[in-house]
């Protein structure tokens, strides 16, 4: 049985004429132009001068394992990989600490917001998003305009456990105890799932704890998007 279960909320369609762009950093140093792109009749699946285009983001809250899913995705589907934080920091020439202590939440957020506009032109990808990034601006609206999204959806006993075992800095858990992590985790996931539910699609990765199992939430997902 598939883990997976669609969202029924749907954005309208977006038909958007945005200003050529090139991305010199991107995997292997292509160089990707983007011009006129609107969702298709039905939203699901991407048209640009009538040929199809695949572009996917996985949204969830940190620990889920959003850029481990999506690089298998992108694999799997001979896709480019791009990991929205990954990205900020390669442009911005910056960690995302980094920003967080010079310019706040405040200010990192609004460079996620630009950026994010800047990742989800690109086509035939599969995007991974910051734990926050959906709770911000117009945000959730944007990408679900722009591409299939994908909720990873686990309990904060899961994504504790995950974050345990995580070897990257988190600037919104640093100087907290374990016991005011978990509570951090639990207050802010039940605030940010009114964000989150309104992905497209929903994954259930409470039981992602190996390899084997990845690999299904990989199959689950291409399934349900039929990819």
């Amino acid at each position: 049985m598939s883990n997976i279960e669609p969202n029924n909320k749907r954005s309208t369609q977006l038909e958007k004429l945005s200003t050529p762009l090139s991305h010199r950093e991107g995997q292997g140093g292509e160089s990707l132009v983007q011009g006129e792109k609107s969702l298709a009749q039905g939203g699901e699946s991407l048209v640009q001068g009538g040929e199809s285009f695949i572009r996917i983001i996985l949204i969830g809250y940190m620990g889920a394992g959003k850029t481990t899913v999506g690089k298998e995705l992108a694999k799997a589907l001979g896709l480019t990989f791009y990991d929205l934080d990954w990205y900020i920091t390669t442009r911005m020439r910056r960690t995302v600490k980094e920003i967080f202590d010079e310019r706040g939440e405040e200010g990192f957020r609004r460079i996620e917001h630009n950026m994010l506009h800047e990742v989800a032109e690109f086509e035939n990808v599969v995007i991974s998003c910051g734990g926050g990034t959906p709770c911000f601006f117009d945000n959730m609206e944007y990408m679900n305009q722009q591409a299939d999204t994908v909720y990873l959806k686990a309990s904060p006993e899961v994504l504790y456990a995950h974050l345990q075992m995580g070897k990257g800095v988190r600037p919104l858990l640093l100087n907290k105890t374990p016991d005011e992590v978990q509570q951090f985790i639990r207050e802010q996931l039940a605030y940010r799932e009114h964000f989150y539910s309104q992905a497209r699609h929903i994954a259930d990765v409470n039981l992602m704890d190996n390899f084997s199992k990845i690999a299904n939430t990989v199959a689950d997902i291409r399934e349900m998007l039929g990819v």
